[in-house]
């Protein structure tokens, strides 16, 4: 064996390394439009199958893509506007997005304006939780909501001069309020 004097041998035992996770890559705007076109072909058949008229549009916003379905005139969407509905069709169309294109998708899917309106509800919710909190109270916690709700949450906190965290795990994860 050749002696090398940039390594010198080492006697001690073999350190174990924790195990870290990776977050996966951002996606290019290329493929976040691919993961558009791919959910509004996948949502254009859904419509077509339940027989509900909507025109879909697509935009690619903060590293997401973003598919609404929006109703024409007289059209029937609002038939699947419904919060719950909206996510699970999310969560379908997600699916569909993962399976064709292999990648994890964190599309969102807005429903004749449903988006908008969760997000105005959150802000109601979060300016309620502010009253509690300025009548003395420590925090305020608010109910389990997806990761999306969640980081809408925290945006509408900030913008109202307080602080949130997310505590809980899976579909417990909730956040709460408190003062800065």
């Amino acid at each position: 064996m050749t002696s090398n004097p940039d390594f010198a041998p080492v006697d001690e035992a073999p350190v174990e390394r924790a195990a870290v996770a990776v977050e996966p890559a951002s996606a290019t705007v290329e493929q976040l439009e691919q993961e558009g076109d791919v959910a509004a072909d996948f949502l254009e058949g859904l419509l077509d199958i339940a027989d509900i008229d909507g025109d879909l549009a697509l935009d690619v916003r903060s590293g997401r893509a973003y598919v609404s379905v929006e109703a024409p005139e007289g059209g029937s969407v609002a038939l699947i506007a419904d919060p719950d509905t909206v996510q699970a069709l999310q969560e379908l169309t997600r699916i569909a997005v993962q399976n064709r294109t292999g990648r994890f998708s964190r599309l969102i899917l807005d429903v004749g304006g449903s988006r908008n309106t969760r997000q105005r509800e959150l802000a109601t919710l979060v300016d309620r939780a502010i009253v509690r909190l300025e009548e003395g109270a420590s925090q305020a916690s608010l109910p389990a909501m997806s990761s999306y709700e969640r980081k809408l949450v925290h945006d509408i906190v900030s913008e109202r001069g307080f602080v949130s965290e997310s505590y809980g795990e899976g579909a417990d994860r909730h956040t709460v309020i408190s003062r800065g």
